[in-house]
């Protein structure tokens, strides 16, 4: 595929899939705010990796696919693409809902992922039955939400500076980030049995500030994974590639270009 943006047909689905950049290859998976090709650190990324960058099927303007209904069938779409594409040894990052895909993925088969990168990540349960591990962006008026998410809420999108047709698709994304994270909400039970099955190189990056899955929440994942280590980002709340970029591209590079010991 050439580089730029264009459509990647799989399971019946025109999957958007924008691929910048030269170097090794880094599949990156977004969280539930959307892609972000037009920010700082995707660029950065763009200087020193091949990033190739998927849209999920129900944001920017995509359609849900009829037999979607949760997060295991993002996580098959990204399997069959990495097949499709013929991608070997990359490394996989993912943000928010985007890090709970990758983890998937990671401990279904990692034949084709070198290493992985999860971005203040979602997917587990770490507290008790009745305990609320991860914050109710649903339920929660929208100020609350931003001062869960960001460090500094200027650093916020502002939705009253958006065209109708930038609205609308924020409507949309937000009925795609539903269906994948709702039932049960932004985990699976059963993630946290599985995740010593992740047998390559794995960081967690995280911000300082995050709201949303605090660094408590970090620590617990971290301990699940073999050999995984967590890297927190001060000023950040849980997308610190929005609010840290500089900061966070070195922590992924860095990590790329480690040599392991054998």
């Amino acid at each position: 595929m050439q580089e730029g943006a264009g459509i990647v047909t799989l399971q019946g689905i025109d999957l958007q899939v924008t691929r910048r950049g030269s170097g090794p290859q880094l599949l990156l998976l977004h969280g539930g705010g959307g892609p972000q090709h037009h920010l700082p650190f995707f660029q950065k990324l763009t200087g020193q990796f091949e990033v190739i960058a998927p849209v999920h099927p129900g944001f920017a303007g995509s359609v849900i696919p009829a037999h979607f209904d949760g997060i295991e069938d993002l996580v098959y779409l990204y399997l069959d693409l990495m097949d499709v594409l013929d991608l070997r040894d990359v490394m996989v990052v993912g943000m928010s809902m985007g890090g709970w895909a990758a983890a998937e993925m990671a401990v279904r088969n990692t034949s084709r992922i070198a290493k992985l990168i999860l971005v203040d990540a979602v997917g587990i349960k770490t507290g008790g039955r009745d305990s609320r591990d991860i914050a109710d962006v649903f339920g929660l008026p929208q100020d609350e939400v931003t001062q869960l998410l960001f460090h500094d809420p200027a650093n916020a999108p502002n939705p009253t500076t958006f065209t109708d047709a930038q609205l609308t698709e924020m409507a949309a994304n937000r009925i795609a980030l539903a269906m994948y994270t709702w039932e049960p909400y932004m985990h699976n039970p059963k993630l946290r049995y599985r995740l010593h099955r992740i047998q390559v190189p794995t960081l967690l990056i995280w911000g300082e500030s995050d709201g949303l899955v605090p660094v408590s929440y970090a620590e617990a994942y971290r301990a699940l994974i073999p050999g995984a280590e967590l890297m927190v980002i001060p000023k950040a709340g849980h997308a610190p590639q929005v609010e840290q970029p500089d900061l966070f591209c070195h922590h992924v590079y860095t990590f790329a270009t480690r040599t392991e010991a054998t």
